[in-house]
């Protein structure tokens, strides 16, 4: 059945916890603390499938469990195949390995110069500052350090990260990311900020963040103001489904963007949840009416367990031909396989090009139409009316 997307299922509301006052709901302290972390706690709300109870039981030797009510309620429990559903509560994939699934499928440990810092590309770093985040992704790509659950012992080290990046001039672009930077207290995110500020040749501060999707409580005027003093602060989300683009993650969207914060997303292809053309086309519609330009569509990486989410590359390819000149190019986001084993990001790109030759380029539109474009200049004619030296062809009006 072709995905419709329902304009009025913008969800808001406190769903399965009418009861709590409203400003505990939109503390998002509150959210962190009752986060559901348990299979028991689950059962109380939904029946679990087989396939999920063996995946909960398994949870905590690979990634944790924690969903936040807020985010909790954006899931169908009716459904099992509920897109929300699959990307937070455990299933029994997890518990299988492929031969060619890494733990650390992206050679982050090699490029890590000191605790918590990423140098893989020559002008940016990427900066671990925590290991936890507000609910964790079933597919997370570290999920052997984020939660711990691995026993990891990944302890961020925010000084010694700080001196790497004001010992090397050639960084110029810092990318906070972890677990979620957004969990750090206002307090510690302004250190951090200032920090950054104060290291001459860093141009470029970005946050990798899910917690707007998460915990949009947590986007407060606080938070805007700190980004507003040491901006710009640009800012990449995580959305993967029209459903997660709720009329709160629309205000907490509003409020980063009025206090000067550039917006992208970043969506990871996954099986079941968003390997729909029509899926997609929906997601980014709603991203563009949020202030959010859609970024990268990923090719999920090769994390241990990660198998069941896996989407072959060429449907990937095929949704990014289904958007290219069917929608608004800001809503065509860039489709990448981050190269196992750390050789970065590599676009993949439907095949418009036939062929070039040293006469021309032979390409295909969106439609199929064959175009092509001359790589050389043939003389037709010589303009003999060239205006002469010094005269800038503007015509004399004589009265």
């Amino acid at each position: 059945m072709p995905y419709t997307e329902d304009r009025a299922a913008w969800f808001e509301g406190q769903g399965l916890w009418q009861h709590i006052p409203e400003n505990d709901w939109r503390d998002w302290t509150w959210q962190l603390k009752n986060r559901i972390t348990t299979t028991a706690q689950l059962e109380q709300f939904m029946t679990l499938t087989p396939d999920e109870k063996a995946g909960c039981e398994h949870a905590n030797h690979k990634l944790a469990l924690a969903i936040t009510p807020y985010f909790f309620n954006l899931i169908d429990r009716r459904d099992p195949e509920c897109p929300i559903r699959k990307q937070v509560i455990p299933r029994g994939g997890e518990m299988i390995v492929s031969a060619e699934e890494q733990l650390d499928s992206l050679g982050e440990d090699e490029h890590s110069p000191v605790p918590g810092l990423v140098h893989r590309y020559p002008d940016r770093v990427l900066f671990l500052v925590t290991d936890r985040c507000a609910a964790y992704c079933r597919y997370c790509t570290r999920s052997r350090l984020v939660s711990n659950a691995q026993d990891y012992n990944f302890h961020p080290e925010f000084e010694q990260g700080l001196r790497y990046i004001e010992a090397h001039p050639e960084i110029r672009d810092v990318l906070l990311s972890g677990g979620d930077p957004l969990l750090l207290s206002d307090r510690k995110i302004e250190h951090l900020l200032a920090r950054l500020r104060e290291i001459k040749h860093v141009e470029f501060i970005r946050i990798g963040s899910r917690i707007p999707v998460f915990l949009p409580q947590r986007i407060t005027p606080e938070l805007c103001e700190i980004f507003k003093k040491y901006g710009p602060i640009w800012m990449s989300i995580h959305v993967n489904h029209p459903k997660e683009c709720t009329e709160e993650l629309r205000a907490a969207c509003e409020r980063l963007s009025f206090a000067g914060v550039p917006l992208g997303n970043q969506s990871v292809l996954l099986a079941g949840v968003n390997d729909d053309a029509e899926v997609m086309k929906a997601l980014v519609h709603r991203l563009l009416r949020m202030r959010v330009r859609p970024y990268y569509l990923y090719q999920m990486d090769l994390i241990t367990g990660g198998a069941h989410f896996k989407v072959d590359v060429r449907k990937g390819i095929e949704i990014v031909r289904a958007l290219r000149g069917h929608t608004t190019g800001y809503a065509v986001p860039q489709y990448v396989i981050d190269a196992p084993g750390g050789g970065g990001k590599v676009p993949v790109n439907p095949d418009y090009v036939e062929k070039i030759t040293d006469d021309e380029v032979v390409f295909r539109n969106y439609e199929g139409h064959v175009f092509r474009y001359p790589l050389k200049s043939t003389t037709k004619r010589v303009a003999t009316d060239v205006p002469a030296p010094g005269h800038h062809g503007v015509p004399v009006i004589v009265p």
